[in-house]
């Protein structure tokens, strides 16, 4: 099957909003076998969007819009499909009760504006929006389908998989295959370099498709498999999971939807360990991303933010003549940021970052992009040197990435 995507709005073309909806939509089509023929984007404008529309169609059995479904006066999309298959709009009562009872809910004021969004063409199957008051349509048009989904990343991504991809399945059986498919998430490796890790793997005869997805500071594999039955799809994906695992262990931390904080979890949970966290470089981004997983509570005591030489000193216990002798970003002092906390909050486990995270701060020694890193138990302290070569944002996105990667390892017993 092929489809084309459309994406829709003025911020779009002005360069205000970067498109990530497309490059999702494409993603997720190509998990499922589907080709995509083509990608655009258009402004709002009637006649812009018929002839995209129109063009895409020539050539897919499906196109996927995205965009334009909001209240306000740009948002045209519902009206420019609805025009260009010569179809009434009409209101549809119980979406607008809908919208207006998460207005209330909300406590919102109510503008007339947002009856819009429960307007659709004549045929139009409505697809639901948990996250927001935009609902999504669906049309089959002379055995074609179109769909119009929001511009809202997490909107659409959620109507994406929960609803077009159903529905195009059901309008396109492919029964004839099975499609199973795996994510493996991997750090430390710079993309080229995981794929030079598995180049001599025969994926095809495996019946394996692979794709590489840089998810900064990340880098994913995802296979996709088919057979001529669930068993044999599963086999086949299996078979490739395994020779990438031999090849890529030391840098894979998770699979499918599990996350680097995720995992860690679950081993603290499992061990009944505690942690606490000391950040000087990170600000806090280490400690932020420990409690995105829901009973956090249960392992992390505290984070610190020890930014400052006095507060390393005071908070953590990192002696003065040792931060003038090795400075603060050393290792010395970042094995005693993680013991000295430990200690002070009385936990299981102690986690530390100190670095530079630029653009200035940086020496011939120590560039921009230098980033000690270290984990305390009772009986011993990992510590961890890195340089890496980017922007202050992404510095500290590695940095706190580097620093989880290291945690993961401790508790598996990489360092015993």
């Amino acid at each position: 099957m092929k489809i084309g995507i459309l994406t829709i709005g003025n911020e779009l073309m002005n360069g205000r909003t970067a498109d990530t909806n497309s490059s999702f939509i494409a993603r997720e089509a190509n998990q499922q076998g589907w080709v995509v023929e083509a990608i655009m984007s258009v402004c709002d404008g009637l006649t812009a969007i018929k002839n995209r529309l129109d063009y895409l169609l020539s050539m897919s059995d499906a196109v996927i819009c995205s965009g334009g479904l909001g209240p306000t006066a740009d948002d045209i999309t519902t009206e420019a499909i609805a025009k260009a298959f010569s179809l009434p709009l009409y209101t549809d009562e119980n979406v607008l009760n809908y919208i207006r009872d998460i207005f209330t809910q909300f406590n919102l004021r109510w503008v007339e504006n947002n009856a819009k969004q429960a307007m659709f063409p004549k045929g139009a199957q409505v697809l639901p929006n948990v996250r927001g008051t935009a609902p999504g349509f669906s049309l089959s048009i002379n055995g074609k389908m179109v769909f119009a989904i929001p511009g809202v990343p997490a909107e659409a991504k959620l109507m994406v998989t929960d609803s077009v991809i159903p529905a195009l399945r059901k309008h396109f059986p492919q029964d004839e295959l099975y499609i199973v498919k795996q994510t493996i998430k991997t750090f430390g490796l710079s993309e080229a370099a995981v794929d030079d890790k598995v180049k001599d793997i025969n994926f095809n005869s495996l019946g394996v498709n692979i794709g590489f997805y840089p998810v900064f500071p990340e880098n994913h594999i995802v296979l996709i498999a088919r057979g001529k039955n669930q068993n044999e799809a599963q086999k086949n994906l299996q078979k490739a999971q395994d020779e990438i695992s031999a090849r890529l262990q030391d840098y894979i931390f998770a699979y499918g939807e599990e996350t680097l904080e995720g995992v860690i979890a679950g081993l603290l949970t499992e061990k009944k360990l505690t942690i606490a966290v000391a950040e000087s470089c990170t600000g806090g981004m280490i400690t932020n991303r420990l409690t995105d997983v829901s009973g956090s509570s249960d392992y992390l005591e505290r984070g610190l933010v020890t930014y400052s030489n006095i507060a390393k000193i005071s908070m953590l216990g990192v002696p003065a003549e040792i931060i003038e002798k090795h400075g603060a970003v050393s290792e010395e002092t970042v094995r005693l940021m993680a013991e000295g906390l430990r200690k002070l909050a009385g936990t299981d486990l102690g986690l530390a970052s100190t670095g530079i995270a630029g653009p200035t701060g940086g020496s011939p020694e120590k560039p921009v992009g230098t980033v000690y890193l270290a984990v305390a138990d009772s009986r011993q302290t990992a510590c961890r040197h890195y340089a890496y070569r980017w922007d202050r944002q992404r510095n500290k996105e590695v940095f706190s990435e580097a620093a989880l990667f290291l945690l993961k390892n401790f508790l598996e017993g990489k360092f015993s």
